[in-house]
């Protein structure tokens, strides 16, 4: 089930209303049925993988704290790597890597669970955090199997923690109504970016993308702007509806986007794009390979296999890994040049505006790889962005013309993204929902008045399309 169906404009409301009306003690195990349907909605043998990373990891992490010795606690955690990254690896990475050994692909086709990425590397996390003893195992399997397997989180994320979820569900709370408010204006924010921008960009890149050999010059340029916005919108808004459905049952989700395109630099890029993440990264593997605790040798070395694994999670090609890879060098670049001595000094405006440019441009350039089909389609846009600028008149008419979409049309286009950006710009500084939630009725009433006529003006009538996240 999509958030962006009607599917789901149905499930959500009865279940939050009955939710409300169950007794503590029996809300949890309403709620996990109601996630097991909502994931089943799409599959029902998803249900399958689903239950039995729950049930594996659970066992495992009881098994894990009873350990008398370091051994046994490192050879279940060893047992729980292996099979829950091995599932994930074999059904995601057979194909490729048997594509680049020339080896036959098996006559069997491995079906690949809508978010099994996520919940696969929520589990591990848990595992690895029981094995260090950050938090004790969770004995209730009902709230173990709620914690994985809740429904608003499910498909893309955020990628929750055990010390940070588990307790949520399982205490006792009533019905705040300026929670659920906050959670609905959330939401709101979510289906704008999605239906209205995201909604709007998708077609046009979608057309160049799969298609670069019909065009050429500044067009692939401003596609590639527009998918930079596009999956930010698309993945962002995914986000905001997750944490604003969660809200709606008194539940906080961890933040997964912070206007990461407001970044001075890539390393602050990624602490603020897709946070649950590049934070399980940074814990999970950058911290144990020795992190920047080490020679600077090793350290560089450290952020490239990190960024290159984090582009191998994203997807099964050479493109991702590449993508991965170019972030990897961005980061060794900035750990090689920073300048010592600088630590407090504020820059000034105008570097700031440069240093968010630079890194914005530097951030659309890995899109390329992430977004083409393959490293030859990635090659041409890359080679042929700059064709004809010379003749600059000729090579902005070009671009038009392969755009084809009229002036007014494009001009209409950059409203809803002129929006974003201000609505992004404001949330650097302040909560700019709870800022709104504390105005003037009058005040409240006519923003929500011109959102909703925003979203009813622009949005891509009809779009039920998937998230672009959930391939991941």
């Amino acid at each position: 089930m999509i958030f962006n169906s009607m599917a789901f404009a149905i499930f959500l409301p009865i279940v939050f209303i009955l939710y409300w009306f169950f007794p503590h003690k029996y809300r949890y195990l309403f709620l996990l049925a109601a996630s097991f349907y909502f994931y089943m909605y799409m599959d029902i043998r998803y249900a399958v993988f689903l239950f039995s990373a729950a049930a594996l990891s659970f066992s495992l992490a009881l098994s894990i704290q009873k350990a008398k010795t370091s051994s046994s606690k490192k050879m279940f955690l060893f047992i729980g790597i292996l099979i829950l990254a091995g599932i994930l690896v074999l059904m995601k990475y057979l194909g490729f890597f048997l594509e680049l050994t020339g080896l036959p692909s098996p006559a069997i086709q491995f079906m690949l669970p809508v978010g099994i990425s996520f919940y696969t590397f929520q589990t591990l996390g848990y595992l690895i955090d029981i094995y260090r003893g950050k938090y004790p195992a969770e004995r209730h399997f009902g709230y173990y199997c709620l914690f994985v397997s809740f429904f608003p989180q499910l498909l893309s994320g955020p990628i929750g923690r055990g010390d940070l979820l588990l307790p949520q569900l399982k205490k006792v709370r009533s019905f705040d109504p300026s929670k659920a408010a906050y959670g609905i204006k959330l939401m709101a924010v979510g289906y704008f970016k999605k239906l209205v921008v995201a909604g709007l960009l998708t077609p046009t890149v979608d057309t160049i993308y799969n298609h670069p050999e019909n065009y050429i010059g500044l067009v692939y340029i401003i596609a590639t702007v527009m998918f930079a916005l596009q999956i930010y919108c698309d993945f962002s808004g995914y986000s905001d509806i997750a944490a604003g459905c969660a809200k709606l049952f008194g539940i906080d989700l961890t933040e997964n986007f912070k206007t990461p395109y407001f970044s001075r630099s890539i390393k602050e890029f990624w602490g603020r794009w897709h946070i649950s993440l590049s934070s399980w990264f940074r814990d999970y593997v950058y911290i144990p390979l020795g992190g920047s605790r080490v020679n600077r040798f090793r350290h560089c070395l450290n952020l490239a296999l990190t960024f290159l694994i984090s582009g191998l999670w994203h997807g099964a090609g050479l493109t991702y890994l590449l993508w991965g890879g170019i972030h990897g060098f961005y980061q060794i670049m900035e750990v090689l040049f920073q300048k010592a001595g600088k630590k407090g000094r504020k820059d000034s405006p105008v570097k700031n505006i440069f240093s968010t440019a630079l890194t914005f441009f530097a951030v659309c350039f890995a899109w390329v790889f992430f977004r083409a089909n393959s490293l030859s389609d990635a090659w041409r846009i890359i080679s042929f962005s700059l064709y004809g600028i010379n003749d600059f008149s000729n090579y902005l008419k070009t671009a038009i013309i392969c755009l084809d979409k009229s002036y007014s049309y494009l001009a209409y286009l950059c409203i809803p993204i002129l929006l974003l950006v201000l609505y992004d710009y404001a949330s650097l500084k302040t909560d700019v929902i709870a800022y709104l939630s504390s105005r003037k009725a009058g005040v409240r009433y006519c923003v929500y008045v011109f959102f909703l006529l925003a979203v009813l003006l622009f949005s891509e009538k009809g779009v039920s399309t998937e998230f672009y996240y959930f391939q991941f």
